[in-house]
């Protein structure tokens, strides 16, 4: 049984790798939104604003939220894998198989942020060689626990939604209406600290925040919200979205 759990897993993340390699466009395309934010926007920033206190603003306070952006536009993107098996019959040869659909829709999920990791951490990459320094090497590596987490938590969501959306239109709408406000309530571009009230309400509900403020205090040393909170909701935010996501995927119908 634990066998065919393990090789279940193992062969859904096999073909999402798969898939990831061939696409060198989405590979380019993902990379090419952050790399434009961090350079571009950064550059922007860092001539045209000054901070509270007379500093000017460092464009490595971007790095982080650069970093759950990639992983959460891939991630949740991940879900249309499951919309795109449907429609061309992949995905009924696959359920009427005998193994478990959790495990099934378990290795899909290890698969897709095994790619998001990857991008996430081409960024980290990138941001050092541009410039961009981090506090330490134990911090990277906890930094990409981090994306671990958090994609697993996103691309729950992901495939939450796709059991639930038929088409691929459908998919895509929800995923953008979703993705931008998740992005823009974070504080991967603005510090979360001198918000009004009502929009600081919508920002600490946002399961992005945490894990912007984690990858912050990991790779900068500093962060708005205690370090340990932010694991804690993150962790928790991953384990039920991966829960929900197997029961739906479990009970979806082709």
């Amino acid at each position: 049984m634990v066998k065919k759990a393990i090789n279940t897993v193992y062969t859904m993340w096999l073909r999402e790798m798969l898939r990831f390699w061939r696409s060198k466009s989405r590979i380019v395309g993902s990379l090419a939104t952050p790399l434009f934010f961090l350079i571009i926007l950064g550059a922007g920033f860092s001539s045209s604003f000054q901070l509270q206190g007379g500093g000017t603003f460092d464009r490595s306070y971007l790095a982080p939220g650069l970093i759950g952006m990639s992983v959460l536009f891939s991630s949740v993107m991940g879900g249309v894998s499951i919309i795109w098996d449907r429609e061309f019959g992949f995905l009924k040869e696959i359920l009427i198989a005998p193994v478990s659909r959790f495990f099934v829709s378990l290795g899909k999920a290890v698969g897709g942020v095994t790619t998001s990791m990857i991008q996430g951490i081409l960024i980290m990459i990138i941001a050092w060689l541009i410039g961009i320094r981090y506090v330490s090497f134990p911090g990277v590596l906890a930094s990409i626990a981090v994306m671990f987490v958090l994609g697993i938590g996103f691309i729950g969501l992901g495939i939450s939604l796709a059991s639930r959306i038929e088409s691929h239109e459908g998919f895509q709408m929800v995923m953008s209406f979703l993705t931008l406000p998740l992005v823009l309530l974070s504080g991967a571009f603005f510090p979360i600290s001198n918000l009004p009230g009502w929009l600081i309400m919508l920002v600490y509900a946002n399961p992005l925040t945490y894990g912007v403020e984690a990858l912050r205090w990991f790779l900068l040393g500093n962060s708005i919200i205690p370090v340990s909170l932010s694991i804690i909701v993150i962790v928790s935010f991953a384990l039920s979205m991966t829960v929900l996501g197997g029961k739906l995927f479990g009970k979806m119908k082709v």
